[in-house]
């Protein structure tokens, strides 16, 4: 494949500015993730000291093997609700390694209200579960929760997407034969019972794990019965008495001891032969990915410079350069695993739509992941678009996505505006994974065509209703859409919604899709579903 020849001027003026202007927000995220991860009150640090028990993250890092990558999901989930209270959705998700095995890790916070699960945290744990299940990821359950909120138990409990959906999914990779481990290192309350219970192996620590439907609370309120925890469902309980639990730890350490050698028994899954070659960096410096990005949503940008920085070598085999050029498509290696690339040059017109289509059937065909890089404003409307077709060749584009069999992977670079979004796989459309960079925006349009929308209906209602068109409502309206789109829109917002898989530093997207490659490959390919037409 031949290198890609960047345009780029760092020494420019404008490269100057988009620079500090991203490099700015990238500092920002990491100050919040920071924050998320480890701003707690001193008090509930102090709980956990004197209960004997480390913070989550002290266990990830004793679990995880030694100097290997941890691919942290959603780190910034709830951080826009709940008044703040619930950083991270009070709860860890990610993929590592633990003695050698790539696994999922969902890991429970019980410095945030004793590990009690929120609207927010059910729906990452249920998310962490869904990638274990497409990707035939095993699972290890770091486990220190009450359940679930009880304040807000009707927006945990009783939907087909709410907490019901954890125990439906384990149940399912434990028949798809994916392991799961649990390592009970405090109470296991209600629903949080199940967790262990679902799982294959489990781990419960002597003295302050504990498994129950109900707590010595609840137990008293029902049955007037008087008992503690230790007695209700402690280790000696579980491991010598009931047999829900396999064994029991001295302490937290033992607790990891032991399911690290668990899961060193497990078989290695067998992985796709995916085509791969020698890892090598990009040519070009990721770095200059911050002067590269516009500092204002409106501005376009060249997406082959965006490849560049991310591919190896920056090498790259364009598909029909002189067709559809608002779309980009063409192959590459990302740490040596070859992918088809499609990203966005411009709004999307009959003949991108149609180019980005054949590419996809192309890349399933060849067994080939593929990898959207997001910046788009829509497919492109009008009166002449609509009689060439645009909205069935938009349609092919989708159908085409939608049922691809191979791995599918979304960076969402900048802009994330109307059907676009559909056709270059959004969150809708089962991409194994979906991240997204922080000055990235999403919605059905822009804030201003929102309030200019809005605006001509209001003025069309005046009109129809024989009444004067008041400027100043107008206005009004206009003020009101765009206030309500300015937090709407935002990556903070979405990434807070669960919307995507966590927000990236731009310079460590190639990192975090090397990881997410390779987990793909633990599953098997489906059936190709169709052949190759030129549409």
């Amino acid at each position: 494949m031949s290198r890609i020849v960047s345009t780029v001027k760092p020494e420019s003026d404008e490269f100057r500015r988009r620079y500090r202007h991203n490099r700015w927000m990238a500092q920002d995220l990491k100050r919040m993730q920071e924050a998320a991860r480890s701003a707690r009150p001193k008090r509930d640090i102090e709980r956990l000291a004197k209960q004997g028990k480390m913070l989550p993250r002290e266990r990830l890092e004793k679990l995880l093997d030694p100097g290997t990558p941890f691919l942290e999901l959603s780190s910034l989930a709830g951080n826009m609700a709940y008044e703040g209270e619930a950083p991270s959705a009070s709860c860890i998700t990610g993929i590592g390694i633990v003695s050698g095995q790539e696994v999922m890790i969902h890991a429970d916070d019980a410095t945030i209200k004793g590990g009690a699960w929120y609207p927010l945290t059910v729906k990452k744990i249920v998310r962490a579960l869904d990638i274990a299940l497409e990707n035939r990821l095993p699972v290890v359950h770091l486990c220190d929760s009450a359940g679930g909120f009880l304040q807000m138990q009707s927006d945990v409990f009783p939907d087909k997407y709410m907490a019901g959906r954890i125990f439906r999914n384990q149940s399912l990779l434990s028949k798809m034969g994916v392991k799961q481990l649990a390592l009970v290192f405090g109470h296991c309350t209600a629903g949080g019972a199940y967790i262990p219970a679902l799982s294959d192996y489990n781990v419960i620590t002597r003295g302050t794990g504990a498994v129950f439907l109900g707590g010595p609370p609840l137990v008293k309120a029902a049955t007037g019965e008087v008992v503690t925890a230790e007695a209700l469902g402690g280790a000696d309980l579980h491991t010598r008495t009931s047999g829900t639990c396999d064994y029991a730890a001295e302490d937290e350490d033992d607790a990891i001891r032991i399911g690290r050698e668990i899961v060193a028994q497990w078989e290695r899954p067998k992985k796709w032969a995916i085509d791969r070659e020698e890892a090598e960096p990009p040519f070009y410096d990721p770095d200059e990915l911050y002067g590269i990005i516009p500092d204002d949503i409106k501005k376009a940008y060249d997406a082959r410079e965006v490849i560049a920085r991310m591919v190896d070598g920056s090498r790259f085999h364009e598909f029909q350069p002189n067709y559809g050029t608002t779309l980009v498509c063409g192959y590459a290696r990302i740490w040596g695993f070859r992918v088809g690339i499609l990203a966005n040059n411009g709004v999307l017109f009959n003949d991108s739509a149609l180019k980005g289509a054949h590419f996809i059937e192309l890349c399933n065909q060849n067994n080939t992941p593929l990898l959207f890089l997001q910046n788009i404003t829509g497919y492109m409307v009008g009166r002449d678009y609509e009689a060439a077709g645009i909205t069935k060749d938009g349609a092919k584009m989708i159908m085409a996505m939608t049922c691809s069999h191979v791995p599918k992977f979304t960076v969402m670079c900048h802009a994330s505006f109307g059907a676009g979004n559909y056709g270059m796989c959004g969150r809708a459309f089962d991409g194994r994974f979906l991240f997204a960079w922080p000055n990235h925006q999403i919605g059905v349009m822009g804030g201003e065509q929102a309030a200019n929308t809005l605006a001509e209906v209001k003025i069309r209602q005046l009109e129809r209703n024989g009444e004067a068109v008041d400027q100043a409502v107008i206005d009004a309206v206009k003020q009101d859409t765009l206030k309500a789109y300015t937090s709407q829109l935002s990556a903070y917002h979405s990434t807070s919604e669960l919307w995507d898989d966590g927000l990236l530093d731009p310079v460590d997207t190639r990192n975090a899709l090397g990881i997410a490659i390779s987990a793909s490959l633990n599953a098997p390919l489906g059936a190709p579903g169709y052949g190759v037409l030129r549409l």
